[in-house]
């Protein structure tokens, strides 16, 4: 079983910057594409961003193109997020995700969370 735990997150003044990191055990994440999710309150959660297994490729949401970056180390099994220029509307509980496929359908696990607060 993989087991995911957030970190990082906390409270930020607008425009201010935070690192989130995503710690897997339990298995190795070399053959897991790995994403962050968002839920605000009353919002339904969304993809921010995923990187895939061999950190070739990423993608991003409109919403945080340029100002986040996602990144994963294998060797330490982490992910991470760094988000720059964080805007009150950044405010969310963030997940990491991971998934692979097999041949009874794609597998993946999520962390429990870390919340993040954009406000002055």
């Amino acid at each position: 079983q993989l087991q995911l735990v957030e970190s990082g997150g906390g409270l930020v003044q607008p425009g201010g910057s935070l690192r989130l990191s995503c710690a897997a055990s339990g298995k190795t994440l070399d053959y897991y594409t790995m994403g962050w999710f968002r839920q605000a309150p009353g919002k339904e959660r969304e993809a921010v961003s995923c990187i895939s297994n061999s950190a070739g490729d990423t993608l991003y949401a409109d919403s945080v193109k340029g100002r986040f970056t996602i990144s994963r180390d294998n060797a330490k099994n982490t992910v991470y997020l760094q988000m720059n220029s964080l805007k009150p509307e950044d405010t969310a509980v963030y997940y990491c995700n991971a998934v692979r496929s097999s041949w009874s359908g794609p597998i993946d696990y999520w962390g429990q969370g870390t919340q993040v607060t954009v406000s002055s």
